[in-house]
């Protein structure tokens, strides 16, 4: 009897931990809903650093399943591959760009009803349809059709570059591997120097489309996943990695205010802090990227050596399998609570933003179990069942 090919273990804890990235995304645009004091908005606005997040998540657990490391697995080829990222996210893209459409744009609700309504654009549209608004600057296209999913366009390039990039990879020792991780983080840093440089250069490298400049997110997770499918086995605790990297994201956030404070009846030495803590500031991103990175990792040892933990509760992990489909509608669903009833405040807005939470999670999984996960299955079992007859074919001749 043929046994079956091996395969990566699944990492439950991970998917568990997309909720809360998911989360913290709806959190930040939950303040165009609901009015909130300005510091408070500073930590929400963290949020956005689900998606960041997410790309380097995607970068991990693309290469973690690939399964190049582990001795008889079966690594699928590029156009498989490629098929089977389609028909993992453009299903639920394509329904929810149609519910998006008649809130974010005048083909339902007049021009004027709010800063977000666009002109309908057929073309532009067209741009949302295949995954390329992303590749533009101008926010009426990045924006277009439904907002959340310009990060699909940078997901779309980051498929198309991965069998090749796993390939590469492939080649790698795990302290190959790691200094690939490493040489990522400081080209990031290094882009972030030539763009706050003020210089020509800096500006037009500043003006690249998204995908290109997000990439090392990705490919952190990449190189990250190949290291620990090698063996790489840091002793980093969850909670321990979890409390530091919040603790500086929230120094990010607030810490200006508290130096700026101090400055105001102090000596230069305050304003010089102040104006360090700007030019970390500036940092943010690629600070949140490597302390990602160091979360995913940490996360994913602690599973493969002691169990899942609390991340693997299985409420948890179905909120993660349902979390592709909550990003993916959570801002129509904010928009359009925001045109029926107005943006909200105190006590009453706490109460809509937990009805907009309840409303999201719904609505993703309705999502998730009408679309997103019937239309994957049949498209690959389409496909596989097409690539074996053409096996079978190519056995027979």
């Amino acid at each position: 009897m043929t046994s079956a090919p091996a395969r990566p273990p699944r990492l439950d804890a991970l998917t568990g931990l997309r909720w809360w990235a998911a989360a913290a995304v709806l959190v930040h645009h939950l303040t165009n809903l609901v009015t909130v004091p300005a510091p408070v908005a500073r930590v929400t606005a963290l949020g956005v650093h689900g998606v960041t997040f997410f790309f380097v998540l995607s970068g991990f657990v693309l290469t973690w399943s690939s399964g190049r490391a582990v001795p008889g697995a079966v690594v699928p080829d590029a156009r498989t591959f490629w098929w089977r990222r389609l028909a993992r996210i453009y299903p639920s893209h394509l329904v929810a760009l149609v519910l998006a459409v008649p809130v974010f744009t005048s083909l339902v609700v007049p021009e004027g009803s709010g800063w977000w309504v666009r002109p309908f654009d057929v073309g532009v549209l067209a741009l949302s349809l295949v995954l390329l608004q992303g590749w533009s600057r101008d926010p009426a296209v990045l924006f277009s059709g439904n907002p959340a999913a310009w990060t699909l366009s940078c997901e779309a390039f980051f498929y198309a570059l991965h069998p090749a990039a796993d390939r590469a990879l492939a080649r790698t020792s795990r302290r190959g591997a790691l200094l690939v991780a490493l040489g990522v983080v400081a080209v990031a840093l290094g882009v972030r120097v030539l763009v706050a440089s003020g210089t020509a250069a800096g500006a037009a490298v500043g003006g690249w489309p998204w995908p290109v400049l997000r990439v090392t997110e990705f490919f952190l997770g990449m190189a990250l996943a190949r290291a620990v499918a090698l063996g790489w086995r840091p002793r980093l605790r969850v909670g321990a990695v979890a409390g530091v990297l919040g603790g500086v994201a929230l120094w990010l956030a607030l810490g200006r205010g508290v130096l700026a404070g101090a400055a105001s009846g102090a000596a230069g030495s305050a304003s010089l802090l102040v104006r360090l803590h700007d030019v970390v500031l500036a940092g943010t991103q690629e600070i949140m990227t490597a302390g990602l990175g160091l979360l995913v990792v940490a996360v994913a040892v602690r599973e493969l050596e002691r169990g899942p933990g609390w991340l693997g509760r299985r409420w948890l992990v179905r909120l993660g399998e349902w979390s592709y489909a909550f990003y993916l509608v959570h801002a129509t669903v904010i928009y359009l609570v925001l045109l029926l009833v107005g943006r909200q405040h105190g006590a009453v807005g706490a109460l809509v933003a937990v009805g907009v939470l309840g409303a999201s999670v719904g609505a993703a999984w309705l999502l998730h179990v009408g679309v997103e996960r019937p239309v994957e299955r049949r498209m690959r079992r389409w496909w596989d069942g097409r690539r074996g007859a053409a096996q079978r074919g190519a056995g027979i001749s």
